[in-house]
């Protein structure tokens, strides 16, 4: 991006075979989440964060499918068809959504880096939870390449998966 790019303000362009990061964090493998619902991809692929922040935004331009009463999850759907799930925190739906605060419903259009919902991660812990967050593609067997990119703490401005037909 040149100078006047960045004072004109040209956005750069949105991959569509990216899944960004939806919040900020470390970036670890989805075999590290504590429940096999998740590490086992029975679910789908993917990665988890550790998050530092309670911002969770859209890792896509994509719709809102499903977002959880509860505020704890949300279910997008890329412009392209990549089905992502963001599942903050883990056991979090017994929370009743207190910790959370929904900016989104189903069927908004939502681009990579509107606020879906924000999480009180120290609500959260105090609970007892744990706060990784997996980030799931649960449409993974329609991608012949997957590729995910953990190891690294991340904003929403890095790719975390990678998918191709």
């Amino acid at each position: 991006m040149g100078l006047f790019d960045k004072l004109f303000g040209k956005k750069e362009e949105i991959n569509p075979n990216h899944v960004y990061a939806p919040l900020a964090g470390e970036a670890v493998a989805i075999s590290e989440v504590p429940d096999p619902t998740f590490s086992s991809g029975a679910m789908g692929n993917g990665i988890a964060i550790i998050p530092t922040d309670g911002k969770i935004v859209s890792p896509v331009d994509g719709t809102v499918e499903t977002m959880f009463d509860t505020g704890h999850a949300v279910c997008l759907k890329s412009t392209t068809g990549v089905e992502i799930l963001i599942h903050c925190g883990l056991e979090t739906v017994g929370l009743g959504g207190a910790p959370f605060t929904i900016h989104c419903k189903n069927g908004d259009t939502v681009k990579k880096g509107q606020l879906l919902f924000e999480a009180d991660l120290a609500a959260i812990q105090a609970a007892g939870l744990p706060i990784i967050t997996p980030v799931l593609v649960c449409n993974t067997d329609d991608y012949a390449t997957f590729e995910t990119f953990e190891g690294k703490d991340v904003t929403n401005d890095d790719i975390v998966i990678s998918v191709a037909k």
